[in-house]
């Protein structure tokens, strides 16, 4: 598939998934509902893989990058579940955005790394301060939303870290045996939490919920993933980082319109800061070489 198309499916499928969340999960089954999606996209990925008559890596390096991705996979999954039944839909959008920020921090504390310049740490603390306005207004909500919130702080943690785990093994898969093989490793933890966490054997999904599951299923956890460690492959990871920047006005919008969802003044202000932070921190490499390079343009040879 063309980088161009990937990058779109993955914007709009980020953008969409939040909402679809949200009612997948409304009928008080959070868990058995991420575990079906993803069961159903594991079958329906491995169909495809048997179609194409291919098979899954089973090497060491395979492996360790299908075990890189279970903490973006299951982790993020879980916590992003149990959030959307007190969360806002365009709020867990706005949450994600946070990723190139965490991404970054996370990157200073490993060897190697690119080291932040001013325009980053303006931007993680214009983003801390967004973060900051949000949890106030959440604590004045009660304590359910505050307790979402930091769930999906989690939640974007451990994707962001995950994300970048997956880079650092380099195991050059294609999309769809990374896929196959993230969800392959996640699923016995997701039965396993669905166990034990006290829910119904049965499933109770509304028509609504249904219908989301298996958008969720085809597109959130399939096509989504598929695109995204795709553009993960060929695109730097700041380019990756913008679909983060360009989905909370999207989710918000959607959650909104089709939900009815009404944020609060002080809540969308935290989501304004943070959404400057991001630009602060993406496009402030670029503006500095500009201002390099017209510099060089106006000094004598």
């Amino acid at each position: 598939m063309p980088t161009g198309p990937a990058y779109l499916i993955v914007v709009l499928v980020w953008a969409s998934t939040p909402l679809a969340i949200k009612w997948s999960a409304e009928a008080g089954a959070p868990v058995g509902s991420v575990m079906l999606r993803m069961l159903i996209a594991f079958l329906i990925g491995l169909a495809i893989l048997l179609a194409l008559q291919g098979r899954l890596r089973r090497d060491r390096r395979a492996l360790a990058s299908y075990a890189a991705a279970v903490p973006g996979v299951f982790g993020a999954m879980a916590l992003s579940y149990h959030a959307s039944m007190s969360l806002p839909s365009g709020m867990m959008s706005v949450m994600f955005g946070m990723a190139p920020l965490i991404s970054g921090l996370i990157l200073q504390a490993l060897p190697g790394a690119t080291k932040l310049r001013r325009w980053h740490w303006i931007g993680c603390g214009l983003g801390v301060l967004g973060l900051a306005v949000v949890f106030a207004d959440s604590l004045a909500l009660g304590r359910d939303q505050l307790a979402a919130l930091a769930m999906m702080l989690a939640a974007v943690t451990l994707f962001s870290g995950s994300g970048i785990a997956v880079q650092r093994v380099a195991a050059g898969l294609g999309p769809l045996e990374q896929t196959l093989g993230a969800l392959a490793f996640s699923l016995p933890c997701f039965l396993a939490l669905w166990l034990t966490s006290g829910e119904s054997l049965t499933i109770p999904l509304s028509p609504r919920g249904l219908w989301s599951v298996l958008y969720l299923a085809l597109f959130g956890s399939l096509l989504g993933f598929l695109c995204y460690f795709l553009i993960l492959s060929r695109l730097p990871a700041a380019t990756v980082a913008l679909v983060t920047l360009i989905t909370p006005m999207l989710a918000l919008t959607l959650g909104m319109t089709l939900n009815r969802e009404q944020p609060s003044a002080t809540m969308l202000a935290g989501a304004a800061l943070i959404l400057v932070a991001l630009g602060a921190y993406l496009f402030g490499d670029r503006l500095a070489r500009l201002k390099a390079e017209a510099a060089a343009l106006r000094s004598p040879e």
